[in-house]
């Protein structure tokens, strides 16, 4: 009862973290007349504040000490920290010049983008279903430029930056508080800056626009680290097959607020580019299932195999030959179980190849 507590638990903070992340664009707009990048220094600013009283919570420290002594993964941090800036930087924009709708492709094709990093810079191999699925992406960015006049270029500049950021992360494996923690304060120190110079030219919107905007672009603290803290809690309790499909839903929810709320034009073209990307999406989420199915049953087989070795071995006489220690193996299993891994947290990783779902990184901002 209490595992079904907890898994009841876990699932509702993944909805909640991927539905806070879906209804991020109704934030934005309250910001202005304040300009992207100004929401965006605050936001890293605040950020760092809000995850440090997380930290002081949790009395998680030590990591600290480990990371100051690790030149490259400090080298990786800060790169993490400029390719998320862009990240940020675009969304905000995006949203607040009404291409809600393009943004939310964006982490829509960001699983077929980080596939095709894996294949590119990884040297992985996909299944046959996989590469159908970023073949059908790629004809739906094609069909999109078409549509849009031009290429989506904001879709793929956020697909293409969230998932260098992901591939950081995978090679930084820190958890999720501990990294946001590190990034923010890497770009705390030049976001200050800019804020400070803005004050001191004139330029600045968080006094002059009165005592509640100030409010709300200090708000940007929160709601950068309270759906990555739900989205923690969720990690811990629930699959990673689960939180793979619950990662659609930000993308749905932004989706949905480009067309119903921001009444922005869908005009047929486009609606057949999205219909293709979220065909491509279909066929990987049925092949993950499919070989996490595989995967557990043939671990499944291999336990029972292993179970049942040492009552049908016979009882050899003292010096004769023993059992080898690994008669239980079936052959060609060298490798682990389905070439899972074990997650790192936040990792923002895709299927690809025999590789086990990833998604606990799949962080939508």
């Amino acid at each position: 009862m209490e595992g079904k507590n907890e898994q009841r638990a876990g699932l509702l903070y993944g909805i909640g973290a991927y539905v806070m992340w879906g209804l991020v664009p109704l934030f934005w707009p309250l910001l202005k007349p304040s300009g992207a990048i100004e929401i965006l220094a605050h936001r890293m600013v605040w950020s760092l504040g809000v995850v440090t009283i997380a930290l002081l919570a949790v009395r998680r420290w030590a990591w600290i000490g480990e990371l100051v002594r690790d030149r490259r993964k400090l080298a990786l941090i800060s790169v993490a920290a400029t390719t998320i800036t862009v990240n940020w930087g675009l969304y905000i924009w995006a949203v607040n010049n009404g291409q809600v709708v393009e943004a939310s492709l964006g982490y829509f094709i960001n699983p077929l983008v980080t596939i095709a990093m894996g294949v590119l810079l990884l040297g992985e191999r996909l299944r046959p279903v996989q590469w159908v699925a970023v073949a059908t992406g790629l004809t739906a960015v094609l069909v999109l430029a078409i549509g849009y006049g031009r290429p989506p270029w904001i879709s793929l500049v956020l697909a293409f930056s969230f998932a260098t950021y992901g591939l950081i992360k995978k090679k930084v494996n820190m958890g999720g508080l501990e990294s946001l923690a590190a990034e923010t304060a890497v770009l705390f120190v030049p976001a200050l800056g800019f804020l400070l110079w803005l004050a001191a030219t004139g330029k600045s919107t968080f006094t002059a626009g009165g005592t509640g905007h100030g409010f709300l672009l200090a708000a940007t603290g929160i709601v950068t680290a309270i759906p990555l803290i739900c989205f923690g809690a969720a990690a811990v309790r629930v699959p990673l097959s689960t939180l793979g499909l619950l990662q659609y839903l930000a993308p749905i929810f932004q989706f949905g607020l480009g067309v119903v709320y921001f009444k922005e034009s869908m005009p047929p073209e486009r609606w057949a580019g999205f219909a293709l990307v979220w065909l491509a999406l279909s066929l990987l989420t049925w092949d993950a299932l499919r070989t996490a199915r595989r995967n557990r049953a043939l671990a499944v087989k291999l336990l029972a195999t292993a179970a049942a070795a040492p009552a049908t071995a016979t009882p050899t006489p003292e010096g004769a030959a023993i059992l080898p220690s690994n008669a239980a193996i079936l052959p060609g299993d060298a490798a682990p179980l389905g070439g899972t891994t074990t997650p790192a947290p936040e990792a923002a990783t895709t299927t690809t190849g025999t590789e086990a779902p990833n998604p606990t990184q799949q962080k939508i901002t």
